[in-house]
């Protein structure tokens, strides 16, 4: 490994999250070319659709840079690997109360804080979150903390019930959903969760669209009564701080924001299994193929 320059760390990882949806996507090469820059995540090396070497989710220990750095603990928006060298701006200290495997979650709970930004949901609100994936989960977890919120958590998979309790919100199944949410957030990644969606939104209610496709092409009814309950669907995504808080927020304010909040241990229950970084090849085709109980998945260096 080279020198470091001035201004530079060398970063050894100690937990790397797998973000299954986006890093499927991208494994089995179904970013469109229309988004191949926008797509790139930081430090990325190659170019789509392959070879590239992705991730964005990495807890690690400063081992070498300036004396004010080093062995600190640090969360970095970088592929998954063992050791690396980024600039000092790149990387956020991790508080002494979130473990490492934990801190891999930062990335995902930046994406569920700028959802909530973009449904701006009020107090007292009724707030469906349809898909207990991390993202939703993060989503109606952070959505239950506003005073009065009635949160419902909704999946096709029954086991994800026992979550939902945990992060104080009800759960159900498509069919059993409350209709007539303020607000509704859907993050499931299948299209029949959008049609849900909007099945449960109320009169004049914004429905945020989460989910990214890739190249698949998305079929929804726009006819029935979308029109006459008069519905807003918006896309959230979090390359872009909502135009609300863009002139004070941060992309770095907002990772602060995401790690303090994961001092919660609430949030370990979304930590479902754990690889060695060279059984990463193997695992990766395994996770592209199949989320069948599946939350985040992470990394493990030594």
């Amino acid at each position: 490994m080279r020198s470091l320059a001035s201004g530079e760390l060398l970063v050894n990882a100690r937990a790397s999250a797998i973000s299954r949806g986006t890093e499927a996507l991208v494994f089995r090469g179904e970013v469109p070319q229309s988004e191949w820059q926008r797509m790139r995540c930081p430090f990325q090396e190659g170019v789509f659709p392959a070879p590239v070497k992705y991730g964005y989710a990495v807890a690690g220990i400063v081992e070498d840079g300036p004396a004010e750095f080093c062995r600190r603990r640090v969360f970095c928006l970088h592929p998954h690997q063992d050791r690396f060298i980024v600039p000092q701006d790149a990387v956020v200290s991790i508080p002494d109360d979130v473990p490492d495997r934990r801190a891999t979650l930062a990335a995902n709970m930046e994406t569920a804080i700028n959802g909530l930004w973009d449904a701006v949901p009020g107090a007292g609100d009724r707030i469906a979150v349809v898909g207990a994936g991390v993202v939703g989960a993060l989503v109606a977890g952070l959505a239950t903390r506003l005073p009065g919120a009635e949160v419902e958590l909704i999946d096709i998979d029954p086991s994800r019930a026992a979550l939902a309790v945990a992060l104080g919100c009800r759960f159900a199944a498509p069919q059993q959903a409350r209709g007539e949410a303020d607000v509704v957030i859907h993050a499931s990644g299948a299209p029949d969760g959008l049609a849900t969606s909007l099945a449960i939104a109320g009169f004049e209610a914004t429905v945020i669209e989460m989910s990214w496709y890739g190249t698949r092409v998305v079929p929804l009814a726009l006819g029935e009564a979308f029109h006459s309950r008069r519905l807003c669907l918006r896309s959230s995504q979090v390359g872009t701080i909502p135009a609300g808080r863009r002139g004070r927020w941060s992309r770095r304010r907002r990772l602060v924001l995401a790690l303090s909040l994961l001092r919660d241990p609430v949030f370990d229950l979304l930590l479902s299994g754990e690889t060695d970084f060279s059984a990463l090849p193997q695992l990766m085709p395994l996770l592209a193929a199949s989320a069948a109980g599946v939350l985040c998945h992470t990394v493990r260096y030594h």
